[in-house]
């Protein structure tokens, strides 16, 4: 199946639901940076299962962690718990608890959706009745459950689905004064990104987290940082709000922890999980033993190859080369998650979809903005093929 040929065929021909339009490929195999289609073309893809992939696809630790795994245990009920849970908990308690301070612990989902789901439902009981009420910034993006799509700052995704659960306020993104007028006693929690990847690549403003967790701890709320997309060493550091030296209460995480197995997780300062009590919370498959040995082999491998240092050198070896391009203005972002603002006129849709065509993936986050998330391996090599495509296809756009 080859580019497009689902939006040829038509939609009444594609097994899916619809919610994502017509799909651009059928991927068949993928190799560190390269993937190929079932029809045999090679694309660098430099999205990375947006944020996901970020020790490249078919990763062998990975991988090799994955095989061992499914022909030893797959699954437990959640009356127990297996050695991989355990040990991949652990090294995610390690990191934050140098990230942050604080010992901690945490509750294994399958999904960001989820792990923003566990962090809301945290927060409230944290907060008790009448004091349930959680913030966050227009532009942003915490998922598509009903709960997290109203903690969500995007009014348009809520209209189809009106009326949403109560208790969400949105803020202007990066104004400390709209957020000191909206964070009162009524207020459980503040739920904030690092850098908004949906909402544009937009990083937090010098001194807005630090306000943000000043503010919380004034009120008493919780600060729930969202690493969903920025977590796992994507910005340089392993945690996005590293980079503002904060410390958060809650820590939300998936995408790159399993390299593509699903597996998310939330993490809480250890007082702040003890508000959960058994029956509180829960999920089939939390901790299954599978997508756990791929998050304890992401770790393991991340630490071998020093994957922040990596995220800091290729960041900006790729954000030199796309400042030579004339049709772009800027670029922003942290590590390996890049914005490259294009020039006015030329319409970032139509450049992601002509790039595709032309072997490279990425994707327009809007109008005028390219989002670009490649592995934490990519080669040199492959950034300069990457952009000196790039090159080509804005010159046509912009002729």
């Amino acid at each position: 199946m080859s580019i497009h040929s689902f939006e040829t065929a038509g939609m009444e021909h594609c097994p899916f639901m619809p919610v994502f339009g017509p799909p651009a490929l059928s991927i068949e195999r993928g190799s560190g940076t390269e993937v190929w289609d079932t029809s045999g073309r090679r694309y660098l893809d430099f999205l990375s299962g947006i944020a996901v992939t970020s020790l490249g696809h078919a990763n062998p630790v990975v991988a090799d962690a994955i095989c061992r795994q499914a022909s030893t245990l797959l699954h437990v009920s959640n009356f127990f718990t297996n050695p991989q849970a355990t040990d991949a908990a652990i090294k995610i308690n390690e990191l934050l608890e140098q990230a942050t301070g604080h010992a901690g612990q945490l509750f294994f989902t399958n999904s960001g959706a989820e792990s923003n789901e566990c962090a809301l439902k945290l927060a409230r009981k944290w907060g008790g009745r009448g004091r349930h009420a959680v913030v966050s910034a227009f532009g942003s993006f915490h998922g598509r459950t009903l709960a997290t799509l109203a903690a969500t700052g995007q009014p348009a995704k809520h209209e189809p689905f009106a009326p949403m659960p109560e208790g969400f306020k949105h803020v202007a993104w990066g104004d400390l004064d709209a957020m000191r007028s909206s964070v009162d006693g009524s207020v459980a929690a503040v739920i904030i990104e690092a850098i908004q990847g949906e909402g544009g690549v937009n990083p937090a403003p010098d001194g807005y987290l630090q306000g943000v967790r000043e503010l919380c701890t004034d009120v008493g709320a919780l600060m729930i940082v969202d690493e969903i997309q920025t977590g796992f060493a994507r910005t340089g550091h392993w945690f996005g709000f590293e980079i503002d030296g904060v410390s958060p209460d809650v820590v939300t995480m998936a995408k790159a922890m399993g390299n593509g197995m699903p597996i998310g997780a939330c993490w809480a300062r250890k007082d702040v999980a003890a508000v959960f009590q058994p029956g509180d919370h829960g999920s089939t498959y939390s901790g299954t033993a599978l997508a756990t040995a791929a998050v304890s082999a992401v770790i393991d491998e991340m630490r071998r190859i020093d994957a922040p240092r990596l995220a800091v050198d290729k960041g900006a070896r790729l954000t030199e080369l796309l400042l030579r391009l004339p049709q772009v203005e800027s670029v922003r972002g942290a590590g390996l998650i890049l914005g490259a603002q294009l020039v006015a006129g030329i319409d970032a849709p139509q450049v992601y979809r002509t790039l595709i065509e032309r072997g490279l993936i990425c994707n327009a986050v809007n109008s005028s903005t390219l989002r670009f998330l490649p592995p934490l391996t990519v080669s040199d090599d492959e950034l300069v093929e990457a952009t000196d495509l790039l090159a080509i296809v804005l010159q046509e756009a912009s002729s």
